[in-house]
């Protein structure tokens, strides 16, 4: 199985929060729990 050129999005309930394909790279990880802190406090 290739590993090349994958996808690797992050998404919650359906909505994405990192595309590796749209950045060009992974994200960091505190990238990633801001983003989820953020969505946090605007569904609260």
């Amino acid at each position: 199985m290739r590993g090349d050129n994958g996808v690797f999005d992050v998404e919650v309930d359906g909505e994405r929060i990192f595309s590796r394909h749209e950045a060009g790279r992974f994200p960091e990880e505190r990238e990633i729990l801001e983003a989820l802190r953020k969505r946090s406090e605007a569904g609260s």
